[in-house]
């Protein structure tokens, strides 16, 4: 048997298992049943995804990742598991692969600045160019208008009257396998609270709903700007009780965003891998 050191990490709540795989490749952990008993709850460690921290392609990254959904599938992108990584890179001892003073990591998505700021960790994404701001699904009570972004992932949001009244599981699943999108999509569900905003998700992927998403965070923040309910700067309350901030920069047609939240080492382990 060997065994592999891992860090299982919080961001606002969505949790994942982080393994270094920079000098020992990851080999059978990568596998999707393996992915799977990772993130079983009760019989493995336990998250919402496991994200693997590599080398990078490109000498002006610092690092790259890999990100896989709790039932094996490989995601494009994950905003709290990127912040995460943010978080874990100085005690990696990664430093900023180009001339300037942020990390660029890599992802399927493609490279996202990342930096420590005030109050934790940020990263900036490419342009969001795919956003739709009314898409034509029947709305249900308590509904009050729904579009779509491409925030790395796809997401669907719906502008409600309250999220806690919302049975996310029953019309995020719905949702979540309409036919707006062939691969279907995320689900988020947001309400305006005093001064902030409330936010759900149900996550593909994970197929049910996570204490927090920040590609999900992303894509409201962007429709709500669409949709002249917010700013250029958005917080959004998530299940977990901590806040996730976008800010946005208009590029053109597009929507540059900025993500702030936190990633939270909450222990660190060791797996037992069958050699």
């Amino acid at each position: 048997m060997t065994r592999r050191r891992f860090w299982k990490m919080s961001g606002s709540g969505n949790d994942f298992v982080v393994i270094d795989v920079r000098q020992e490749p990851a080999g059978s952990l990568e596998r999707p049943e393996v992915i799977q008993e990772l993130c079983a709850r009760g019989t493995g460690v336990g998250a919402d995804g496991v994200v693997f921290i590599a080398n990078p392609g490109h000498s002006d990254a610092s690092l790259a990742m890999r990100y896989y959904n709790s039932d094996g599938s490989r995601g494009d992108f994950c905003g709290n598991a990127t912040l995460c990584v943010t978080s874990l890179s100085s005690t990696l001892g990664v430093r900023p692969g180009g001339s300037g003073p942020e990390l660029v990591i890599e992802t399927d998505n493609g490279p996202v600045s990342a930096r420590i700021g005030v109050r934790g960790p940020e990263i900036d994404l490419p342009a969001v160019a795919d956003v739709v701001p009314q898409v034509e699904l029947a709305l249900k009570a308590g509904e009050l208008q729904m579009g779509f972004a491409l925030a790395g992932v796809p997401h669907l949001v719906v502008r409600c009257d309250d999220v806690q009244t919302v049975d996310v599981a029953t019309r995020g699943r719905e949702l979540r396998h309409s036919n707006f999108r062939a691969s279907g999509a995320n689900v988020n569900f947001v309400s305006e609270r005093v001064g902030d905003w409330s936010i759900r998700t149900f996550e593909r992927g994970v197929e049910g709903e996570t204490l927090a998403c920040g590609s999900g965070a992303i894509a409201s923040g962007i429709l709500l700007a669409v949709w002249k309910r917010s700013g250029d700067a958005t917080s959004l309350m998530t299940r977990s009780g901590r806040l996730l901030t976008v800010r946005l920069a208009r590029d053109g047609a597009s929507w540059r965003p900025t993500l702030a939240g936190e990633g939270r080492v909450v222990f660190t382990g060791e797996l037992a891998e069958a050699s």
